[in-house]
């Protein structure tokens, strides 16, 4: 029955590793669909966001039974109630790469970033994608060195956010209103993404530590 009980906790961390697999593909599908102007890519990143919520939700319900069934106290109970906070950020990681696609959609077929910003989004999309597979990692090996890294890379994330704005506010910037709104919007999506990310990967630490690390930024909101 033990034996069995420590399965079950395994499938959850494989289960929650899955999901990071999935919202990154999705957030490198949709900064694909961005940059290319690819209305396919951004439509199937928009039709498969319903596997991630579907994820979360498998996830959550095998959660809930194990706390009801089993009583998990100690590092156990911290493993499951750690699985439910970490599949909410997840998802929501699922839905800023959502975002990012719609965006691309709503604007297509007219390019959503002028010249001036696109090597800053393809820099945060390469970041954001490589956060969601480090926390994907940090989940299967418990690995609390590799969850530091994510909190450095990240970093590196708001750098870029924090730029962008220097960009859009300049005095030479030719490209209106609009254009500076989905910019905006497009660097806060891809910012949290990564808040989310670090989130999740500090889930981890606070499962095999005890201790949950301190946060150099706020991941409880989209």
């Amino acid at each position: 029955m033990r034996e069995a009980y420590h399965d079950q906790l395994g499938e959850l961390a494989e289960q929650l590793a899955s999901m990071c697999g999935m919202v990154g593909d999705a957030m490198e599908l949709a900064t694909k669909a961005l940059l290319d102007t690819d209305l396919a890519v951004a439509e199937r990143v928009i039709s498969d966001d319903a596997k991630i919520d579907d994820a979360r939700a498998r996830t959550e319900e095998d959660a809930y039974s194990l706390l009801a069934l089993q009583a998990p106290v100690a590092t156990d109970l911290r493993t499951v109630l750690s699985v439910i906070h970490a599949a909410e950020s997840i998802e929501r990681m699922g839905d800023l790469a959502l975002h990012v696609a719609k965006a691309a959609r709503r604007r297509h077929p007219q390019p959503v970033l002028p010249e001036a910003v696109r090597g800053y989004f393809a820099e945060m999309g390469r970041i954001a994608v490589d956060l969601a597979r480090k926390a994907e990692q940090v989940i299967r090996t418990q690995d609390i060195d590799l969850a530091r890294v994510l909190d450095d890379e990240d970093d590196a994330m708001d750098d870029l956010h924090r730029h962008l704005f220097s960009v859009i506010m300049a005095k030479d910037w030719e490209h209106g209103v609009p254009a500076a709104v989905d910019i905006t919007l497009l660097g806060r999506f891809y910012e949290r993404f990564g808040d989310h990310a670090v989130s999740v990967a500090k889930r981890t630490v606070f499962v095999v530590t005890g201790k949950m690390p301190g946060y150099s930024s706020d991941a409880t909101d989209l």
